[in-house]
């Protein structure tokens, strides 16, 4: 799989954009598995059923995890478990667009922590790119006004947390096999969830078919899958970068909700898709095609 990375920056591009759109089908599978099991529980579910699976399959690769390795991980899988665990008890106290609207604030934080924490100055296309998909992601999302609450600001520090994990793969996927960062920070939210639910949840007495269902895909694609993808793929593109595609997941979560619960796709969320695309392309191309043009038209005039 790495070796398709390595031939083109395209490949991950558009494997990120492949795992953003498995994260916005995971918006359902959340909502159905909620209603049969209590947030922690489901986190400590997806994650462990994951790691086992990762585990069966790159079983070679396990047996060699060495100790900066398992540390490094761990980081990574520390903000991937309050990321989550934030966002998780976050929406009880707030609505669904609140919170993909403050989840995303994550894209702007990225290149401004890059900044301070590793002195890597982002390029004002980066910047631009992540204010302007900010923007389109609350016109996507934001139905009804806005205003702060108490889940707004669980919310909040789920931002940091997820701003903080793409900066940890961006720094440790130089240093280690992508392969064993993902087992170990799954392997790490998995007993991290366990451990907060067994203190603060009940534990769950039955499961129907839907929530099992939901359970498996959010393990096996919005988990395993997405988390392999993306260490495997921020090897070869930036953090800013990759924090502006992974973004989209907000906008397929959008589309999915209109498709499975019927949701209006009204004026508001078709202005926020055509300023995440525009973000898109302002991070991606840099506006060369801008200063091409306009370069060839000094030319002709110089000409005439």
């Amino acid at each position: 799989m790495e070796k398709l990375f390595k031939r083109s920056s395209l490949f991950a591009d558009i494997s990120l954009l492949l795992v953003a759109i498995i994260w916005g089908g995971g918006f359902i599978a959340v909502k159905d598995s909620l209603d049969v099991l209590t947030p922690y529980y489901q986190m400590a579910l997806r994650f462990s059923i994951s790691t086992l699976l990762m585990y069966i399959v790159f079983y070679n690769k396990v047996k060699k995890i060495n100790k900066n390795q398992f540390k490094h991980g761990a980081i990574i899988g520390v903000f991937l478990f309050l990321g989550f665990a934030f966002q998780t008890v976050g929406i009880k106290y707030t609505t669904a667009g609140k919170s993909a609207f403050l989840t995303a604030v994550y894209v702007v934080l990225v290149p401004f922590l890059q900044w301070i924490i590793i002195k890597r100055k982002p390029d004002n296309y980066s910047i631009a790119g992540a204010v302007i998909c900010l923007l389109g992601i609350s016109f996507l999302t934001l139905q009804g006004g806005f205003s702060l609450n108490y889940g707004d600001g669980l919310t909040l520090i789920c931002a940091f947390a997820f701003a903080g994990q793409i900066l940890a793969i961006g720094k440790y996927v130089e240093l280690d096999d992508p392969l064993i960062l993902t087992i170990v920070q799954l392997g790490v939210a998995a007993v991290l969830s366990l451990i907060v639910a067994l203190f603060f949840e009940p534990i769950p007495t039955h499961m129907n078919l839907r929530a099992i269902s939901s359970i498996l895909y959010l393990a096996v694609f919005s988990t395993t899958l997405a988390f392999l993808v993306q260490n495997i793929a921020q090897k070869y593109t930036s953090s800013t970068h990759a924090a502006i595609i992974l973004s989209l997941e907000s906008f397929f979560g959008a589309v999915f909700s209109v498709f499975f619960f019927n949701e209006i796709f009204n004026i508001a969320m078709i202005v926020g898709c055509i300023l995440i695309f525009i973000a898109i392309i302002t991070t991606e191309t840099k506006l060369e095609f801008l200063k091409k043009r306009a370069n060839n038209a000094d030319s002709n005039e110089n000409i005439m």
